[in-house]
């Protein structure tokens, strides 16, 4: 059995709760970074999206230059863990409909797992279907 430990990236990016909403939005612009993780020291602390920063930021008329990422993270609602069997993680990412879990350790983040890579690495852990030898005759 393969664990989340096994699977997961050990160095997420993620931005200090005093960096600014402004440095948010600039990883937020990569067509790859869909939510930036926050954190204060080693503790994860929230999430901030794009629909977060538009929200409580630039609807809200603050200076995004001013305004700490760490006000305006949202909770994150998931996590995993490291020991978690990196099947029920792609569960619980399926249930929730999430691309990225961050993975944390007594509230410590840890690391992060991504969606495509755990399909990826479930597909290698089985067998191939139909996997028989064929008969020499």
């Amino acid at each position: 059995m393969t664990l989340v430990r096994e699977a997961m990236l050990t160095d997420p990016k993620a931005l200090p709760a005093s960096a600014s909403a402004q440095e948010a939005g600039e990883l937020l612009t990569r067509p790859e970074v869909r939510a930036v993780l926050v954190v204060d020291g080693d503790r994860l602390v929230g999430v901030v999206t794009c629909d977060a920063l538009v929200e409580h930021v630039v609807a809200a008329g603050r200076d995004p230059r001013s305004t700490a990422v760490g006000e305006v993270a949202e909770p994150v609602a998931i996590t995993a863990f490291p020991d978690m069997p990196v099947e029920d993680a792609y569960h619980l990412m399926e249930a929730e409909d999430v691309e990225r879990l961050p993975v944390t350790d007594d509230g410590r983040l840890v690391g992060v797992l991504s969606r495509s890579a755990l399909t990826r690495r479930l597909a290698e852990d089985e067998p191939p279907a139909g996997d028989t030898e064929p008969s020499q005759g």
